[in-house]
């Protein structure tokens, strides 16, 4: 049994408002282990939608971090991507490098089982972006791309490049990533994705990964999709209704609209897949030091109040912002 400990937490204390507070942790059970963390990593879309204080009533259960304290709207502890060294409770994982789905604390104790080991060729700064690639993961899974597709990527946040990244992989596709912010370009470049800012004109896609978190982007994944062709719905709009151009062709296309939500695992991956097996997966993945343009930003954990602030508010070229501890 461990000594209580005192720790740093983040906490949205009303929509548009947080502030770090101390609490006092209860002492670590048999079967935890504790944490010091790192870093952690704000999700531009989803958790600054929360902070705005953007979630539909309807969705405040299925929209609960695993480690959540307090409710939505607020007081509410929030947040999924956290990466810090173990200091007690297994020997074989003292002093290790894990990823925890955890709210920004500094400190915080947690079953075993809730972490994920880093792997020697992901740098803990870099692994900060494991929860965004299981949602990539979780999205490649629901799109299956086969060899030779005509795939369009609409949306060049963290989430829809590493969708891009994952799908540059399956041999023969004809990939384009569209975003209208040309800041994009750079970043896609560094993945060698091809990029534009305008949706390619007469683009006739076997699939289309919408992941813009904009309506306007979603239109457009309907534009450029081909006869029978699917766009998989990456965004999340929270409690923003959606107006879809339903008329026009999508009729006489034949288009499939899919949504993708990581909370889930397809169908036809449960009988062998778990969330565990997936985020190590995704852990692997990042092992590509090119994905460090993923991260556009640091600031100390001290400053996260005012940081979330801006980037809920006015995000401009951010895609993840790092939080240093």
């Amino acid at each position: 049994m461990g000594e209580p400990i005192t720790a740093r937490q983040f906490w949205i204390e009303a929509p548009g408002r947080g502030a770090v507070v101390d609490a006092r942790l209860p002492p670590r059970r048999d079967g935890e282990v504790s944490i010091r963390t790192l870093y952690s990593g704000i999700s531009r879309g989803t958790e600054a939608l929360v902070f705005r204080g953007g979630v539909p009533p309807s969705q405040y259960q299925a929209m609960r971090a695993p480690f959540q304290e307090g409710e939505l709207p607020g007081p509410v502890k929030y947040g999924y991507s956290s990466v810090g060294r173990v200091v007690e409770g297994a020997d074989d994982l003292d002093g290790q490098v894990v990823f925890c789905l955890y709210p920004h604390q500094d400190r915080y104790t947690v079953p075993r089982s809730a972490v994920t080991r880093v792997p020697a060729g992901v740098p803990p700064g870099r692994a900060v972006l494991a929860a965004n690639m299981e949602t990539a993961v979780n999205v490649l899974w629901d799109a299956r791309p086969v060899v030779g597709d005509r795939v369009v990527v609409v949306g060049g946040g963290v989430v829809g490049l590493l969708s891009a990244w994952l799908c540059r992989g399956v041999p023969g596709v004809g990939l384009t990533l569209v975003d209208p912010n040309p800041a994009r370009a750079a970043v896609a470049g560094a993945l060698e994705i091809p990029f534009r800012t305008t949706p390619p004109a007469g683009a006739d896609a076997d699939l289309v990964i919408h992941a813009s978190g904009h309506p306007d982007g979603l239109a457009a994944a309907l534009a450029v999709a081909g006869v029978e062709g699917t766009i998989v719905e990456a965004s999340w709009y929270g409690d923003r209704p959606v107006p879809l151009p339903l008329g026009e062709a999508f009729h006489a296309r034949r288009l499939t609209v899919r949504s993708s939500q990581v909370g889930r695992l397809p169908p036809a991956r449960t009988p062998r897949w778990d969330h565990a097996r997936r985020l190590a997966l995704a852990m692997t993945l990042l092992g590509d030091a090119r994905l460090d343009a993923l991260i556009t930003g640091e600031d100390r954990f001290e400053e996260l109040p005012a940081v979330m602030a801006r980037v809920s508010r006015a995000p401009g070229d951010t895609l993840c912002h790092r939080i240093r501890y």
